[in-house]
């Protein structure tokens, strides 16, 4: 599997798609943690299908805060891992008293129908939404959360997709919080997730 880390290695590859290490306006770090990120332009609105075959929006999946990841279903190894780990998260702030969303959009429109992503989510977390839709709408996703994926397309069943594999922590009004690397546990999530909800909710 050749998934790509792309943008949240180092600061540079950061930078390379809008992000960058928060400051308040005294220089002190942000408590909530060194990835938090601020006048970046990821996210905005999109138009998916989801799992049960309705067409979405941002809007209404987007409705409280929510951990966002890019992936197909296909995907050998990252994209359960990383799903995995952020329904963990997930599960880890409702311990707590916290009610935290877990979003997957597909990045392989051409294998996963509604119906795929739906049993591919629901091994994960039972409130995970799946989004897939046709390969204009998920193009237009990607652009608006600055992902990046590419199919090699040399065998038409057995494919992989090459993605990058940020998860991003999205707020229904303020948008982007901060983002997460693959090497990120759940519990580092679920603690920086909290934090920022005692900061923006």
């Amino acid at each position: 599997m050749k998934a790509v880390i792309f943008g949240t290695t180092t600061l540079a590859a950061a930078a390379a798609i809008g992000l960058y290490v928060w400051q308040s306006t005294s220089g002190t770090p942000n408590p909530c943690g060194t990835t938090a990120i601020a006048g970046s332009t990821i996210g905005g609105p999109f138009e998916l299908v989801s799992e049960t075959g309705e067409t979405v929006t941002d809007a209404d999946v987007i409705t409280k805060p929510t951990l966002v990841y890019f992936g197909y279903t296909f995907c050998p190894d990252v994209c359960p891992l990383d799903s995995m780990r952020n329904a963990q998260a997930a599960y880890m702030l409702e311990d707590q008293g916290l009610d935290v969303g877990t979003l997957f959009i597909s990045v392989d429109p051409q294998r996963d129908t509604p119906e795929v992503v739906r049993d591919f989510t629901d091994n994960f977390h039972e409130d995970m939404i799946g989004l897939t839709g046709s390969p204009e709408q998920v193009r237009a996703a990607s652009r608006a959360y600055k992902t990046y994926y590419q199919a090699h397309e040399d065998d038409p069943e057995f494919y992989l997709v090459d993605h990058s594999t940020q998860t991003y922590l999205m707020f229904p009004k303020t948008g982007l919080a901060t983002f997460f690397r693959r090497d990120t546990s759940p519990e580092e999530i679920a603690a920086t997730t909290a934090c920022f909800m005692g900061q923006l909710t």
